[in-house]
């Protein structure tokens, strides 16, 4: 009787269970498993943009002046295979000519000459620009009190916010032949000098103004990327024993690795545009031969001499040598374990 009692009472407590889901149970497996997920909440995407209008509203002006002043004047790229005449025919009734106009650009050893001092001036501001904006982001932060960290950021910054022909009356006044240098050489028994003038320089020269004009947004960049270090890794490294040039190569460097690859990639891509208006300003005093870069060229022969089809067929083959650019650049970025300007 006994047994007979103990195992109706065992039916009911796994019945119990059973019902409840416990373990053991046929819903163990149905009560476990996570609820079937929804995408996106389950909001259609007009519902979404009906959520969102007033952000869409906000950067409506923004994306219009994109599409305004950079998607709509692609449709004249087509004038580098025309022969186009604005004043009789028009971009539509243009008579199409092909590649003539790449083949007299070709031909043209002025392009060359631009190519050649364009390649140069990249390779020298991508050389000199980043070391040194990178050393005086450094020396900026190395400096303990804020109050002077600040008042030297914003002297560093001030130039950013001048014109280049601003920038260019100052370097006159100091390196030109009449400039405070000069004077100063001359007044002292000494030859002056005008480098201002000298062909040999000008690659340099334009660095210079470079750096002094741009060099303090790079160091704001830098500054916020070293912002984000954790003190915690500098006195870990200090107290392993590494001095201070120590914890700058192996904590500080390292911190600015992914900023540096980014700023690269865009600065390379950005490269060709060697800046417009500063060598304009620059282009007589030392000479076409000297100072002559794609930019100066295009608008020398598309709005100097009227040759619209030849110069838009060079601001194509700049458009297009400035996206392998971008793309080699991205991918030495990803080869160095950085993610760059966008992800594999």
């Amino acid at each position: 009787m006994a047994l007979d009692t103990g195992s109706r009472a065992g039916k009911p407590r796994r019945a119990r269970s059973a019902r409840r889901g416990g373990p053991g149970g046929p819903h163990d497996s149905a009560a476990s498993a996570p609820p079937p997920a929804v995408p996106d909440g389950g909001i259609r995407w007009w519902q979404r943009l009906r959520r969102d209008r007033t952000l869409l509203l906000m950067v409506a002006p923004a994306v219009g002046l994109l599409a305004l002043f950079n998607y709509v004047p692609l449709i004249w790229t087509t004038v580098a295979f025309k022969d186009y005449d604005p004043f009789t025919q028009g971009l539509w009734t243009s008579p199409w000519v092909g590649l003539d106009n790449f083949t007299l650009l070709f031909d043209d050893s002025r392009f060359w000459d631009a190519f050649a001092n364009t390649l140069g001036i990249t390779f020298i501001q991508l050389v000199l620009f980043f070391p040194l904006t990178i050393a005086l982001a450094l020396l900026v932060n190395s400096v303990l009190s804020q109050r002077i960290r600040g008042l030297v950021q914003s002297i560093l910054y001030l130039p950013h916010f001048f014109s280049w022909v601003l920038v260019i009356t100052v370097f006159q006044q100091m390196l030109g032949g009449a400039g405070l240098l000069a004077q100063q050489l001359r007044r002292h028994g000494y030859e002056g000098f005008d480098l201002m003038t000298d062909p040999g320089v000008f690659k340099f020269l334009v660095t210079a103004q470079l750096v002094w004009k741009d060099g303090g947004w790079g160091v704001i960049v830098f500054l916020a990327a070293l912002s984000a270090v954790s003190q915690d890794l500098y006195e870990a490294a200090a107290v392993d024993g590494a001095n201070r040039w120590r914890r700058m190569w192996h904590v500080t460097l390292p911190a600015l690795r992914p900023v540096i690859a980014l700023l690269l990639v865009l600065r390379v891509g950005d490269s060709l545009t060697v800046g417009f208006e500063q060598i304009l300003l620059q282009r007589d005093a030392v000479g076409p031969g000297a100072s002559e870069v794609f930019d100066t060229y295009v608008w020398w022969v598309g709005i100097a001499n009227t040759d619209y089809g030849i110069a838009a067929a060079g601001g194509l083959i700049k458009g297009a040598f400035s996206l392998v650019l971008v793309l080699i650049a991205n991918k030495v970025a990803h080869m160095l374990g950085e993610q760059g300007v966008y992800q594999k």
